[in-house]
């Protein structure tokens, strides 16, 4: 085998913890895979036989490209119209699943890490959930190991501190989705009231380009109206709702045909829904063949396009197709 050839084969065994780094630290699959491509670019590029370990190298490699990309990102994020979530990964989809991060992979984990600074997102990561240790953590991030230990230990604390952690079975989530998608279609308002705590809240994603309000839902008599009213007044002929698999757990897609046009993500304690959710940005959605049984990714746009002149259009109607699927 040629030196090219060991060094892709080298690049290749490592691609799916590559990935789930990058999605982690960007919470998009497009701007992920772009990482991971330019990780690869340099890596090709190196003087490879003065490399001890190829995964540590690669491994700050990516970190380090996606703390530049995050700084990049967030300016654009924070001009976002509304309330920004991950993109989703649709179906069995990750690379990086048969390293069993499923729970680190969530909407809710990935939602909670965007309070967190580029750099104080990637310590965490790397040692909480990639088992990194602080002498290489401190080459990624250019600190010492005991300001790295302080840098981990502060974000943990920000993020482990508000997450809810409950051990509840993925046939237990089943379930209790297939409960949600009966009284939805039922429209039955009591019934979809007793799916939710009291507290629960429902965070939308449409990124300007849907009616998507731009605050969280808060409060599960205000989320049955949604649901019901969202039901009832724009529910597209042909659509369906069913249960997939987002981020590594059990959620819910709605298709129009063959098109995703929302993925729905849901925190539960098994007994009642606690957060919902809802990305209905058409960018962050990928294009889904359900018949074939696969997801083609194609994506339009990134995270940074703002509509201007958009509302909260509660009670709003007329609406259809994409629009109008999550308030």
């Amino acid at each position: 085998m040629t030196q090219f050839g060991i060094s892709a084969t080298t690049f290749e065994s490592l691609r799916g913890r590559l990935f789930g780094l990058a999605y982690r630290m960007l919470g998009s699959r497009a701007e992920a895979e772009d990482i991971v491509q330019e990780a690869y670019l340099r890596w090709h590029e190196s003087e490879q036989s003065a490399v001890e370990n190829p995964e540590a190298w690669l491994v700050t490699a990516t970190s380090r490209l996606a703390i530049d990309r995050l700084r990049r990102l967030k300016t654009e994020r924070e001009a976002y119209f509304g309330q920004w979530l991950p993109e989703p990964i649709v179906g069995d989809a990750s690379p990086d699943r048969h390293l069993d991060l499923a729970e680190d992979l969530s909407m809710a984990f990935l939602t909670l890490l965007e309070r967190l600074a580029p750099e104080e997102r990637a310590a965490f990561l790397l040692h909480d959930v990639f088992d990194v240790g602080y002498s290489e953590i401190a080459s990624v991030i250019e600190r010492s190991e005991a300001a790295c230990r302080q840098v981990v230990h502060r974000a943990r604390e920000r993020v482990r501190g508000d997450r809810k952690r409950f051990e509840v079975s993925d046939a237990a989530k089943t379930a209790l989705l297939h409960r949600f998608i009966a009284a939805t279609e039922a429209r039955d308002e009591r019934a979809v009231l007793a799916l939710f705590a009291p507290d629960a809240t429902w965070t939308a994603d449409g990124g300007g380009k849907t009616a998507a309000g731009p605050h969280p839902i808060i409060g599960a008599d205000r989320i049955a109206k949604l649901v019901i009213g969202l039901r009832e007044k724009f529910w597209a002929p042909g659509r369906t709702m069913e249960v997939a698999t987002i981020n590594g757990e059990p959620g819910l897609c709605i298709l129009d045909g063959r098109l995703i046009a929302a993925t729905i993500s849901f925190v539960t304690d098994g007994r009642q829904i606690l957060n919902v959710y809802a990305v209905v940005n058409p960018d962050k959605l990928p294009r889904h063949d359900t018949h074939e049984g696969h997801t083609h990714e194609g994506h339009e746009g990134h995270e940074g396009h703002t509509h201007e002149g958009h509302e909260d259009h509660e009670g709003h109607e007329g609406q259809k197709g994409h629009e109008d699927v999550h308030r």
